[in-house]
């Protein structure tokens, strides 16, 4: 169901499951990070009337956003948290290709996100539905909690979602890119409590197949579970933000915009922007304060 928002790939010879590496193949089928950071710098500025200057990345993975944020405009700050050692070895290994100018102004630190420490940002992003690792609300308010946190008052804080009738089926949908098919197959899907098993398999034209390269166990949360939970944690103005559609094609634009009102379609995703007030009457709720679990 999940696909790529926005992406291009350069041709580099015939792909093979034997010489492709998966973090890679990752990057050009799911993030979309150009088109990321141009939505950031339009909804920020039309919200606090600046442009955000300093972004933390939870979730990070191999640091991809954060790398094209410090390109994106000169001054631009990123710090990447991400609780496997291994995927932020790839990061840095990825860093080290940038200018040393950019290279300085990226911070990757390890650890779990709700207890590794740094700077409030402008930006506090989690993409590609990362959070949904967290399956109970008493976890998701946590994580919001300490996202808090991580904000600076003004700025704004985006998560991502996706939904829709085709989120609820079983089976493989493939999408052909260049030099490899990307296959998102759902495994898995519990109506009671909302925990899917997703698997990403990667198919090339020699015939071999990288399967289950990533695999996902997730909450599905719906829309209004996370936009509640953001507003108890202290966040205001949560807002959804809607694709829009090509009329010749009827697919998905690229273009997200605000609404209060969505299609019952076979699948969407969306943005949830949310805004860390410049002053609060109360601080907002400490980690385990909740006691709720569903």
């Amino acid at each position: 169901m999940p696909r790529a928002k926005s992406r291009s790939a350069r041709r580099r010879g015939w792909r093979t499951a034997a010489n492709s590496d998966r973090h890679e193949l990752y990057e050009l089928s799911v993030q979309g990070c150009e088109s990321d950071c141009a939505l950031f710098d339009r909804v920020f500025k039309q919200w606090t009337g600046r442009l955000p200057r300093s972004l933390r990345e939870d979730f990070c993975g191999t640091a991809l956003l954060c790398r094209e944020w410090v390109q994106w405009r000169k001054g631009n700050s990123g710090v990447g948290v991400d609780l496997d050692p291994a995927v932020l070895v790839r990061a840095r290994s990825a860093l080290a290709a940038l200018p040393a100018r950019e290279r300085a102004r990226v911070t990757l630190l390890q650890g779990d996100v709700n207890h590794t420490a740094s700077e409030p940002t402008d930006l506090l992003v989690a993409l590609n539905f990362s959070y949904f690792v967290l399956h109970t609300r008493k976890q998701l308010r946590d994580y919001f909690a300490k996202a808090f946190t991580h904000v600076r008052p003004g700025g704004m804080a985006f998560f991502d979602a996706y939904g829709g009738s085709g989120s609820w089926s079983v089976g493989e949908e493939e999408r052909s890119l260049d030099g490899f098919v990307y296959v998102w197959h759902q495994a898995q899907v519990n109506p009671i409590n909302h925990h899917v098993v997703n698997h990403i398999h990667f198919r090339f034209p020699d015939g071999s197949e990288m399967r289950r390269a990533f695999t996902y166990r997730w909450r599905l949360w719906t829309i209004p579970e996370i936009v509640e939970v953001l507003e108890e944690v202290g966040f205001v103005r949560p807002t959804v933000l809607w694709e829009g559609t090509e009329r010749s094609t009827g697919e998905g634009n690229g273009v997200f915009k605000p609404t209060t009102r969505g299609e019952a379609c076979e699948g969407w995703i969306v943005y949830v922007a949310a805004q860390r007030p410049r002053t609060s009457a109360r601080a907002a709720p400490r980690i385990g304060r909740d006691r709720r679990a569903t």
